[in-house]
């Protein structure tokens, strides 16, 4: 006979296998996974030939493969292709697509081919303005890994989702050679991006993200090509271990206000930034070609611009992200002195202009409108004339830093600061 007391020993214990059991079902079942990006290419409109800078962009693609290659931020255990024809106003038709491990030059690592399909197809249009996402493909790549896309254009197809300072070699061979492990010694070398605009890793954890709104500064103009140098790239390497992505959104020859190179910040913001999966945080720097600009090659019959226009700018760009629950890092303005100095494109500085610069920096530092502050005008300015760069920090345009000044810049930045909190891996 069956006491009470032992009664409900029985139940208690059943309830606790019950649960015991769920718990190790539970255990079992894989978690969740997740589609975090982990590199973006920010799209510009392609400007006229008026303009003083070529854009370096061939009239067409016919009959041609176009290989690219760019690097990861995060890893993951499947990737995503983002294929751009924003700018484009055709349809621009892919005949095949594949994805590889990036070996050097144009040659992938044997094995690592995978065909990118769309909806199942190897063949897509893509609509003129749009942009279209792959299916899964099931290749497994660590943090920092570089990767090669392949496209191969069967009909006439105009230049879009173009991006002018890829500071990575883009390679095109005649013919279907999307699947060849290396394109042939006459295939042509250029330095600017099309199509490819995006990747996306599949992750066990929720995706957090970090955009870089800038100029050629986070472009990366000044650093070794190919050599993945940009403060950007670094700023990914102190952060892979967290499992944090950072995204590129900078554009030579942008502005904070204005068009330049490529739509304002104060537009493109939504689209590069805000639009992001997972976006924890901002690293904004804008300000030189607004300050730089008028008066000169780039725009000689604007009129100059004042610290204010860029002050009411920056703090507009501090409530847009504020309003996304968007953490938004501020980096000041670094000095001018002698840029492009001896080009047809010096014009930049101005001891006026130098006035307006260290005025907004000034704003930068001592406002508290942003979360947290990257001093970039201290650290690269040579001390004994703060106007100009350090030697030590300089690329040798006397306008934007080398390899050793973007690797400082990132170091520069406070991660905690720049997150909000520890990010642990």
């Amino acid at each position: 006979m069956t006491t009470p007391k032992f009664a409900s020993i029985l139940r208690h214990g059943a309830l606790a296998l019950t649960l015991a059991g769920l718990a190790a079902g539970s255990v079992a079942e894989p978690a969740a996974a997740h589609w975090s990006p982990s590199w973006m290419s920010s799209t510009q409109p392609i400007w006229s030939g008026d303009f003083v800078l070529p854009t370096g962009l061939p009239f067409q693609f016919n009959r041609q493969t176009v290989r690219q290659v760019a690097r990861l931020s995060i890893g993951g255990s499947r990737l995503r292709v983002a294929i751009s024809n924003e700018g484009g106003t055709t349809p621009l038709h892919i005949g095949a697509a594949r994805l590889a491990r990036h070996a050097e030059g144009s040659a992938v690592v044997e094995g690592s081919d995978r065909p990118l399909r769309f909806g199942g197809q190897t063949e897509v249009t893509i609509p003129p303005g749009a942009r279209l996402v792959s299916d899964p493909v099931d290749i497994a790549l660590p943090a920092l890994a570089e990767v090669a896309v392949s496209l191969y254009l069967p009909q006439p197809s105009q230049p879009a989702g173009f991006h002018f300072d890829a500071r990575q070699t883009a390679y095109v061979a005649d013919g279907d050679l999307s699947a060849a492990q290396r394109l042939p010694a006459t295939a042509t070398a250029w330095s600017t991006r099309v199509y490819v605009s995006g990747l996306m890793v599949e992750t066990q954890q929720p995706p957090i993200t970090v955009v870089t709104l800038g100029d050629s500064l986070t472009d990366g103009n000044g650093s070794t090509p190919g050599a993945n140098t940009r403060w950007p790239d670094a700023l990914a390497e102190r952060l892979a271990g967290r499992n944090v992505a950072v995204l590129n959104a900078g554009i030579s020859g942008g502005r904070l206000l204005k068009d330049g190179m490529g739509r304002a910040g104060l537009e493109r913001a939504g689209r590069d930034v805000f639009s992001q999966p997972g976006v924890r945080a901002m690293v904004v720097l804008l300000g030189t070609n607004d300050i730089g600009w008028p008066g000169g090659p780039f725009a000689p019959d604007e009129p100059a611009m004042s610290a204010q226009a860029v002050i009411q700018g920056l703090r507009q760009l501090a409530e847009m992200a504020h309003a996304h629950n968007v953490r938004i890092m501020a980096g000041t303005i670094a000095p001018t002195e002698r840029a492009l100095e001896g080009t047809p494109l010096e014009g930049h500085y101005s001891p006026d202009k130098d006035k307006v610069r260290q005025a907004v920096n000034r704003w930068i530092r001592e406002s508290k409108v942003f979360d947290a502050v990257a001093d970039f005008d201290a650290l690269l300015r040579d001390p004994a004339r703060p106007s100009r760069l350090k030697a030590a920090m300089d690329s040798g345009d006397h306008l934007h830093p080398g390899d050793a000044g973007y690797k400082a810049m990132a170091a520069a930045i406070d991660l905690d600061a720049l997150l909000g909190a520890p990010v642990q891996p």
